[in-house]
């Protein structure tokens, strides 16, 4: 087995998650071999709007860099917060979520860490949910 080293990602490359936005290529198991953690950057277009969804058993941690985003959580999506640049958001483990951009003309972009290395492999989709913030 290799040791462990430094490493540095430049995040040239993306690649399209689940959750339906495209995200720039960072730390995780498969980038670094990370063991513990996965972090990427994200830039929500004006509009745009993730797929319901939770991430069973692990936490996620956000940092908007730049706009303001919005994101629908809880039960049945009942809940909602705003998070705007400068400011951290925390998402417990199995916390349904759809985050989205409220701006019709700003992006928005935030820094995404979770607890699980794996890019993707612990995201589960709610399409039952994805109706329910339409109605709104």
């Amino acid at each position: 087995m290799d040791k462990p080293t430094c490493q540095v990602v430049r995040p040239a490359d993306t690649y399209d998650g689940k959750q339906g936005f495209s995200y720039f290529e960072g730390l995780s198991a498969q980038s670094v071999g990370a063991q513990g953690l996965c972090m990427h950057l994200l830039t929500i277009p004006p509009g745009g709007r993730a797929k319901a969804h939770l991430h069973e058993n692990h936490e996620s941690a956000i940092y908007v860099l730049s706009g303001e985003g919005g994101m629908w959580f809880g039960d049945n999506l009942a809940e909602h917060v705003t998070v705007k640049a400068g400011e951290f958001l925390y998402i417990p483990a199995g916390v349904p979520h759809l985050p989205y951009n409220p701006s019709d003309t700003e992006p928005c972009t935030a820094v995404l860490a979770r607890t699980d290395p794996n890019e993707q492999e612990s995201v589960t989709l709610l399409p039952e949910l994805d109706a329910v913030v339409q109605q709104r």
